[in-house]
């Protein structure tokens, strides 16, 4: 039986085949190697969760003008219903806290049901939409825009 908590990391260059071929067998548009390089080189927190069978999923977090952005979060499929995603997302969520960002967001296509469960259960809420966002088979598909406000403004009224 596999264990249901898995231990949050850095990304490290050596991860990167893993996180890829993770990608690879979980969309069918992936991001390549590359674009994981990328997101390390470019200093954004990169995240992946380890358990005693192997990398169980990634996340990647970039943080600018007092936001963050969640580019991508993604569980091994082996791995799914383990609460992998869910702990990749708390971290990133915290450390977007850490950050003090005013608000974190992220792109969700519309058929991944799962995904916006797990982010309606952590606060986050629609916002709004990005039209041709995702490559698609039959060309290009919108996606869901979510928020979660982490600070809100408590000098008014003061």
């Amino acid at each position: 039986m596999r264990e249901s908590q898995g231990h949050v990391r850095p990304m490290l260059p050596g991860d990167l085949a893993n996180v890829a071929s993770i990608e690879r067998h979980s969309y069918e548009f992936p991001w390549s190697r590359g674009v994981f390089r990328d997101c390390l080189l470019a200093g954004y927190q990169c995240l992946v969760i380890d358990s005693s069978d192997g990398v169980g999923g990634y996340g990647i977090l970039s943080i600018a003008g007092g936001e963050a952005h969640i580019l991508n979060l993604c569980v091994n499929r082996r791995f799914r219903g383990f609460g992998f995603g869910s702990q990749l997302l708390d971290e990133l969520l915290a450390r977007a806290r850490a950050a003090n960002v005013e608000r974190v967001l992220l792109e969700v296509r519309p058929s991944n049901t799962v995904a916006i469960a797990l982010y309606r259960k952590r606060g986050f809420l629609p916002v709004g939409s990005r039209r041709a966002y995702y490559q698609a088979p039959s060309g290009r598909e919108d996606a869901l825009v979510f928020a979660l406000p982490l600070k809100t403004d408590t000098s008014r009224g003061r």
